[in-house]
């Protein structure tokens, strides 16, 4: 099984890309759990639920493993949860870091805000491109910080498929 997790801000298009990988190279795609929760919620975010979504998207991701698909994409995991914590509360859970690293993941394709226009979708708070680089680099950091496989993906969205799709070519090969 090979493992793929998109990452980087949001309106980047991580939920377009995964699908677009699934499309055409097949496999399981697991979605962002915390849109699900404010689906379910209607209200915004605390840090107190930071631990619930988290352990949400984590057992997608678990149920997703647990089916040993050959290609298993991740809209996003417990990196984004961290990050965003971090971003909206000042603080995560600690347990976040063990929990990502604890878990193996092929490819990390990080998706840049530059090229492509933010768009508010009524659960997106960034619409500043400066704090979206700033996502990206605290993304970035820490993905090399922890000597994470790791494409940068840039462009408009034709050239962030194509870059993706030779970046899953070559894992699949």
């Amino acid at each position: 099984m090979k493992v793929v997790v998109l990452a980087g801000p949001e309106s980047s298009g991580k939920s377009w890309l995964a699908a677009q990988l699934q499309a055409h190279f097949g496999g399981v795609m697991v979605g962002e759990y915390v849109r699900h929760f404010i689906d379910h919620h209607q209200r915004d975010t605390t840090l107190a639920d930071i631990p619930e979504i988290a352990r949400g998207q984590l057992a997608w991701e678990d149920a997703a493993r647990a089916a040993q698909p050959a290609l298993l994409i991740l809209d996003t995991n417990l990196l984004t949860n961290k990050l965003w914590s971090q971003t909206l509360f000042g603080d995560y859970p600690a347990w976040l870091d063990s929990e990502l690293l604890a878990r193996h993941y092929d490819l990390h394709l990080l998706l840049s805000p530059e090229d492509v226009e933010w768009t508010a979708d009524g659960q997106r708070c960034q619409p500043e491109f400066a704090d979206r680089l700033a996502f990206f680099q605290a993304s970035r950091d820490w993905l090399e910080r922890h000597h994470q496989p790791l494409r940068i993906i840039r462009g408009d969205w034709q050239a962030r498929q194509d870059q993706a799709f030779s970046a899953v070519e070559q894992l699949l090969d």
